[in-house]
């Protein structure tokens, strides 16, 4: 009896409510491991995470979500620089994006480039995805330079139509209500889906 042969490539692709997307070094990991138990390595060096990490929150009185630590992007990721492609597959398959910005290095120390940089590259690999409901926060605001400089980009992105969420996941100020808000467009998502 003649058998059939075939040759199958599957693609396994990370499931999680939200995906925290932004460039390396932003304070995702630092962020997912104070919101839930997960422990990725966190190094004050880029690219330190080189696979998505996953991490379940409960907060409060809310269903738990799954939270996953997107590596960090680069611009040309929609090119296949770096391990873009790779890691823009997982975004896919996310409900709601969490898009962390880190103002405090020299050369990238514009929140509005630094987002509209991210969600190009978003846009380029896959324009479904800017249609997702993002959260945009400004992270490590323990440093004085950048609480100086809060209030001026808060504004700037009100004025663009977005609420920028200061925050810092190192002392966990403002994490609670970037959780408030997750959990809010999550709700809101599964109402429409059912």
């Amino acid at each position: 009896m003649a058998g059939e042969e075939h040759w199958l490539q599957l693609e396994l692709k990370l499931l999680a409510d939200v995906g925290i997307v932004g460039f390396p070094n932003a304070g995702k990991s630092t962020f997912i491991s104070r919101v839930s138990k997960a422990r990725p390595k966190i190094a004050d060096y880029p690219f330190t995470t080189l696979t998505p990490h996953l991490g379940v929150v409960q907060y409060l009185d809310s269903k738990s979500f799954v939270l996953a630590d997107i590596p960090g992007l680069i611009d040309g990721a929609s090119a296949g620089l770096g391990m873009g492609i790779k890691f823009l597959k997982h975004v896919e398959r996310t409900s709601v994006l969490l898009h962390i910005i880190d103002i405090s290095e020299e050369q990238n120390n514009n929140a509005w480039k630094n987002y509209t940089a991210i969600n190009k590259e978003l846009g380029v690999y896959n324009p479904q995805l800017l249609q997702k409901p993002q959260i945009v926060a400004l992270n490590k605001i323990d440093l004085p330079f950048v609480r100086e400089k809060v209030k001026k980009e808060v504004a700037l992105f009100k004025k663009k139509g977005i609420i920028l969420y200061p925050f810092s996941a190192v002392t966990g100020e403002g994490v609670p209500e970037i959780l408030k808000k997750i959990i809010t467009l999550l709700s809101n998502s599964e109402a429409i889906d059912q």
